[in-house]
């Protein structure tokens, strides 16, 4: 799932090719995905990109009148991309209308002329989780207005005091969107092996030291991933985050701190990677399902 870094590389890379370019034609191949219909999303045909901003997990592209409407004519394009949605910016397209159901397309948006360029939103799998909604204002989007601080956004003190308002487990409370916004499961994963705290630890019940290097871990594993996606092209900001990554997705794989090797914790529609040498003092965690097999 696209997390903080890499939507903040995508607005940037909009705010890069898409600012002041005129809306040709947007079409649309999955109804399903459009979660508003006031205005529809035709009527951005003739509006002009001028932003392109990220609200916690959440991208929004910016739009005024061609005319020169004022504030109150802006429009923004929200989208959640999920699990397995993306942002694809391509220099031309087909003018062909795209049919309904076919392919990974969800909704494309067609600038300065008709197969033209433009960015198309995209999602892989038969689980259609994308969501797109166009807005007045991006506070209408429910997901945004129940967003917490963004994780980038505090600072130490207001990271402690948070987290001194909890009592579930740390890797809950990171990835709770209403409590601290951009952070996902693989940057959390990444920030706790980081700070070497367990998955597991009581957000509320952490040392001050553990809370110390909790804070500067979420500071450097966000600001070194957003410096090296910020200027990737769209198509290689995935394998640039997997390059980046400790242990998450790296099951069975040495730490490359510690030489432990990598262990996971699996639920029924996801799971999380922790190194037990540096996180949890060698101790494996209850993993559910392996629990069930030894049994």
């Amino acid at each position: 799932m696209p997390e903080l870094p890499e939507i903040e590389a995508l607005a940037h890379h909009l705010r890069e090719h898409a600012i002041y370019r005129p809306v040709a034609r947007v079409d649309v191949a999955s109804m399903s995905a459009v979660k508003t219909f006031d205005p529809p999303v035709q009527s951005l045909a003739g509006r002009v990109v001028t932003g392109a901003a990220r609200y916690g997990k959440f991208l929004s592209v910016e739009f005024l009148d061609g005319a020169g409407g004022g504030e109150a004519g802006g429009l923004h394009l929200v989208t959640h991309l999920s699990r397995a949605g993306w942002m694809r910016w391509h220099d031309s397209s087909t003018t062909t209308p795209p049919k309904p159901g076919r392919g990974p397309l969800e909704l494309r948006v067609h600038l300065d002329h008709a197969g033209g360029p433009g960015f198309d939103l995209t999602e892989a799998g038969t689980q259609k989780r994308l969501a797109v909604y166009l807005v007045h204002d991006p506070q209408d989007v429910p997901g945004i207005a129940r967003l917490g601080p963004d994780a980038l956004s505090l600072s130490a003190d207001e990271f402690a005091a948070l987290l001194a308002g909890h009592t579930e487990r740390i890797k809950t409370l990171l990835v709770e969107q209403t409590v601290l916004a951009g952070i996902g499961n693989a940057y959390s994963d990444e920030i706790l092996h980081t700070a070497k705290i367990s998955p597991y630890a009581s957000s509320g019940r952490l040392k001050p030291d553990q809370v110390d290097a909790l804070y500067a871990a979420l500071r450097s594993v966000l600001t070194d991933a957003v410096e090296r996606s910020v200027g990737q092209k769209a198509a290689g900001l995935k394998g640039e985050k997997r390059s980046g990554l400790r242990v998450h997705a790296r099951t069975g794989m040495p730490c490359p701190v510690c030489g432990d090797t990598v262990r996971e914790v699996s639920f029924a529609t996801k799971s999380f990677q922790y190194c037990p040498g540096c996180q949890t003092g060698g101790k494996p965690l209850a993993d559910r399902r392996l629990s069930r097999l030894v049994r």
